[in-house]
């Protein structure tokens, strides 16, 4: 055997080098087409990167060496197809995870999320949130760090989704109405600080949980492909609203953009925490479901299960069938309004209003489309989101983007 290198096995080691350095450009766009779902085979990612096929399976292969996605060579051919079958691209199962961390009014989450905004584990909820968001906070973490020791998963950073605006570039929570928080707790420095005490890698981030719900919903559920996004939601307590345009999270110039809630929707309505009045924020959420149809709310489960239940299970009731009724008008009032200024080609509903929504869907068009310019020349699609835990996936997605962005810096 001779001693010589073969030629033609170095040409071939070069050129596939040169394959992958053209394509370590493309590698977050491509990451990002299967993350997102837009991507399921090698040919589809070849079509979509503007690549030649070679330079596709250079990035698909340094990918799925860095553990984000499978690359399946062998995939079996659809019945009736003609020619060889391309090869199927996937997320990693067992790949890394993002630490997603959620607080809202009557408790608060921690979960495990991988890429394709598919959640690997969850930490039972706990309902009480204490006034010192220190506390909260560093025990939300604890249960997820106790998640990652559990699973053994690699963590390439973590979010957090708070119910209030959170002011940029400080990540200061403004104004958390339904917790017992300061106003302007710098939320993210202290997130931040307890993740590096628990030891868990990468960097930490937060932003406002309906923010959050419309950035997950668009890139895995009821968003998904639409340009302008419109999302409105209820939660535990009050109304939020966010928008994506162009594909692209719009927080406005410090992060404090679509606070729909305080869209006045009853002048004679009941006084808001804002200092205005008939707000749907107090309008248009669980308490004013349950006082609208009569119930006085327990302290077992929280107001939106009290809420959903009623609609759910006793929509025949006449104070339940009224009550939903009055919300679908508010609610359509508000929606009106924004598509008269926004303009969006959907609008999604999540909490409260996604039941709302199930309930009379037709009700709903029908009011927005009567007192907006555009829901009556295009009628806007109105949709129920999709994912659960939506706010938490997305928080998710505020930790995964600097691996969407570039995979080789932020993993290696």
């Amino acid at each position: 055997m001779s001693g010589k290198a073969d030629p033609r096995a170095a040409g071939e080691g070069t050129t596939s080098r040169t394959r992958l350095d053209r394509g370590r450009g493309a590698l977050g766009p491509a990451l990002e087409l299967v993350h997102t779902g837009r991507a399921p085979t090698r040919a589809v990612l070849t079509a979509e990167l503007g690549v030649t096929r070679a330079t596709a399976g250079a990035v698909a292969a340094e990918l799925e060496a860095l553990g984000l996605i499978r690359v399946d060579a062998r995939p079996g051919a659809a019945a009736g197809s003609q020619g060889r079958p391309s090869h199927r691209l996937s997320v990693a199962e067992d790949g890394p995870v993002a630490l997603a961390a959620q607080v809202h009014a009557d408790g608060f989450r921690a979960a495990l999320v991988g890429l394709g905004g598919r959640i690997v584990a969850t930490a039972p909820g706990c309902e009480t949130v204490d006034a010192d968001p220190a506390k909260v906070l560093g025990s939300v973490v604890e249960a997820g760090a106790e998640l990652l020791r559990t699973t053994g998963r690699r963590c390439v950073g973590a979010g957090l989704a708070v119910p209030s605006a959170v002011a940029e570039p400080d990540g200061l929570a403004l104004n958390p109405l339904h917790l017992a928080w300061p106003a302007g707790a710098p939320v993210r420095r202290i997130f931040a600080e307890c993740v590096r005490a628990a030891g868990i890698g990468g960097p930490a981030f937060a932003a406002n949980d309906v923010n959050l719900a419309a950035l997950a919903e668009h890139r895995h559920g009821a968003g998904r492909g639409a340009r302008d996004l419109l999302c409105v939601a209820t939660g535990h307590r009050g109304v939020g609203g966010a928008l994506v345009l162009d594909g692209r999270l719009h927080s406005g110039s410090s992060g404090l953009a679509l606070e729909v809630g305080h869209l006045t929707v009853n002048p004679e309505g009941r006084p808001c925490h804002c200092g205005s009045r008939g707000c749907l924020d107090v309008e248009a959420d669980p308490m004013a479901f349950l006082t609208a149809a009569g119930r006085e709310p327990g302290p077992e489960v929280s107001l939106l299960k009290q809420a959903d239940d009623l609609i759910r299970h006793h929509y025949d009731d006449t104070a339940v069938r009224g009550a939903t009724e009055a919300l679908i008008d508010r609610l359509g009032l508000g929606l009106a309004g924004l598509v008269n200024i926004l303009n969006p080609d959907r609008i999604i509903l999540g909490g409260l209003h996604r039941t709302l929504c199930d309930a009379d869907p037709q009700r709903l068009r029908a009011v927005v489309a009567d007192r907006s310019l555009w829901g009556q020349s295009g009628g806007v699609p109105i949709l129920p989101c999709t994912l659960d835990h939506n706010s938490l996936v997305g928080a998710a997605e505020l930790a995964w983007q600097p691996v969407l962005d570039d995979p080789l810096t932020a993993l290696t």
